[in-house]
C-alpha cells in the first residue's frame, strides 16, 4: 500500500488535482459574494449633535380619546461616527414618537421613543419620559361671546350688540376640560378712539370659571366680527333770546332765524335733560332801519359736544324814528379833502413810474353824518395804484381808496395816468 502511495504521489496529475483543491479551498475561504461587507468594523472618526425642537408624534385612538402632557418638540443628542451621524442630522428621517395605542384612561408614565435611525449611532431624548393624562373625548357647541375695550368709544358714540359669524363654535377636549368651560370668548383688539362700526378678525379662546384659559381644540379659532358703533344725537329746536335795550327812538318788528333747528351731539344722559340751543341777539346794538341780518353763533350747555349747523342766519326787522336830536345827527354833510397823495403799488422790481396826472394828488368828496365828518382827518384814507403786471409805457389806472365804512366818498376823477419805464443799470 505505502508503494502504491507512494507511486500515485510521484505522478504528476496527482499533484495538479491537489493544487486544484488546494486553490479552490482558498478561494472559498476569501471570496463569499453574499457577505455583507458593510458591517466589518472598519474604526471612523466620532462626533456628536445636539438636534433642538425635534416633533413628538403620538399614536392613541384619536376619535375616542384626548391627550394632554406629551411635549411639542423634543431635543435629541446623536452620538456615533460621522459619515452615519450627519446624514441623520441633515435628514432627520427618524421619528420621534409616543406609543399610547395600549394605554387607557388614566394617567401613565411613558417613554419618548425614536425609530429610523442608525444603530450606529447612541442616541438620547430630552426629556426621555414623560407623564400623560388620557381622558375621554368629547366634543360640545358653545355660544361666542364678542368683546372690546367699550371706554375706546368717542364721547357721543355707542356700540350696538356686535355681531359674529359663525357664532357658535365646536370645542373639542377631555370631558373634564370641556365641563369646566365657562366662556368662550373672541376679543377684538382695537387701538386709538373709535366712532364707526367696526369689522375685524377675532380669535376665539375658551376658559374656566376663574379665567384660566383651556387647552382644547376650536373648530374655528379665528371667527369674524361686526361691532356697530353709532353716534347719539337728536335734532332740538333753537331758541332766540333777546339781550339788552333796542334804543328810545327804534322798535324790534320781527326776529327771523334761517333755519330754527340744530342736531346736537351728547351721551344719553345729557341728551335726555336738553331740548333746546339759542342765540342771543343784543338788541341795544339794532340801530338801523329795516332788515339787519346778522350771523350768530349757535350757542350750547355743557355736555353738549358738537351741535350743527354751529352758526345761524337772523333778520332782524326794525323801524327807526326820527327826533330832533338824532335827526340832527344823523343830517348829511359833504367835506372834499385836495391833494390827497396817490401811492404807487405792486411794480415789477425792474420798472420805475411817475405819476403824470393828477400831478398834485387826488380829490375825494366825502359824505355822511355831520358827526362822522366833523372827526374825519385827511389820513384816514388811502389812495393808491395798483400797477402789477403792467409793462413799459404810459397807462390809465384806476384809484383805489381805502377808508372808514361809515362813510361814502367819490373822487374828483377816479382814473390817474402814470408813465412807466425800465430802470437804468
Amino acid at each position: 500500500m505505502d508503494k502504491f502511495i507512494d507511486k500515485l504521489v510521484d505522478t504528476k496529475w496527482f499533484m495538479k488535482i491537489i493544487a486544484l483543491v488546494l486553490a479552490l479551498l482558498l478561494f472559498d475561504s476569501v471570496y463569499n459574494p453574499d457577505k455583507d461587507v458593510s458591517n466589518i468594523n472598519v474604526p471612523g472618526e466620532q462626533d456628536t449633535e445636539v438636534i433642538s425642537n425635534v416633533p413628538v408624534k403620538s399614536y392613541y385612538d384619536t376619535e375616542n380619546l384626548f391627550v394632554t402632557g406629551v411635549p411639542e418638540t423634543v431635543e435629541v443628542t446623536l452620538e456615533g461616527p460621522k459619515n452615519v451621524l450627519q446624514p441623520a442630522k441633515m435628514q432627520r428621517n427618524f421619528e420621534v414618537y409616543v406609543d399610547l395605542s395600549d394605554a387607557e384612561i388614566g394617567t401613565e408614565r411613558v417613554p419618548i421613543k425614536i425609530r429610523n435611525i442608525s444603530d450606529k449611532l447612541k442616541v438620547t431624548i430630552n426629556p426621555s419620559n414623560v407623564n400623560v393624562k388620557i381622558q375621554e373625548k368629547v366634543t360640545r357647541e358653545f355660544s361666542v361671546d364678542v368683546e372690546f375695550n367699550k371706554a375706546l368709544l368717542e364721547e357721543g358714540y355707542i356700540s350696538e350688540a356686535p355681531t359674529a359669524e359663525p357664532d357658535k363654535v365646536k370645542v373639542t377636549g377631555a370631558k373634564n376640560m370641556i365641563d369646566s368651560i365657562s366662556y368662550v370668548k373672541a376679543t377684538v383688539n382695537l387701538e386709538g378712539s373709535v366712532k364707526d362700526t367696526v369689522r375685524r378678525q377675532a380669535q376665539v379662546l375658551v376658559f374656566d370659571r376663574n379665567m384660566n384659559k383651556l387647552d382644547v381644540a376650536i373648530d374655528h379659532d379665528t371667527i369674524d366680527v361686526i361691532i356697530p358703533v353709532k353716534s347719539l344725537s337728536k335734532n332740538v329746536p333753537i331758541k332766540v333770546v333777546e339781550k339788552g335795550s333796542p334804543p328810545n327812538n327804534v322798535k324790534i318788528n320781527s326776529i327771523n332765524l334761517e333755519v330754527n333747528e340744530a342736531k346736537i351731539f351728547a351721551n344719553q344722559a345729557v341728551l335726555d335733560k336738553v331740548d333746546s340751543v339759542r342765540v342771543e341777539v343784543d338788541l341795544s346794538k339794532i340801530d338801523a332801519d329795516g332788515d339787519i341780518e346778522q350771523t350768530l353763533p349757535v350757542i350750547i350747555s355743557e355736555g353738549i359736544l358738537e351741535v350743527n349747523p354751529k352758526t345761524v342766519n337772523v333778520t332782524i326787522n326794525a323801524t327807526k324814528e326820527e327826533t330832533e336830536e338824532t335827526a340832527a345827527e344823523t343830517a348829511v354833510e359833504d367835506r372834499t379833502f385836495s391833494h390827497l397823495p396817490i401811492q404807487l403799488s405792486g411794480l415789477s422790481e425792474q420798472y420805475e413810474a411817475l405819476l403824470q396826472s393828477p400831478a398834485n394828488g387826488a380829490s375825494l368828496t366825502v359824505s355822511g353824518t355831520g358827526e362822522k365828518i366833523d372827526q374825519l382827518k385827511a389820513n384816514d384814507f388811502q389812495l393808491y395804484l395798483d400797477l402789477a403786471n403792467l409793462a413799459e409805457g404810459e397807462h390809465e389806472v384806476k384809484i383805489n381808496v381805502k377808508g372808514p365804512a361809515d362813510v361814502n366818498w367819490k373822487l374828483a376823477s377816479d382814473k390817474a395816468k402814470v408813465s412807466i419805464s425800465q430802470k437804468e443799470a
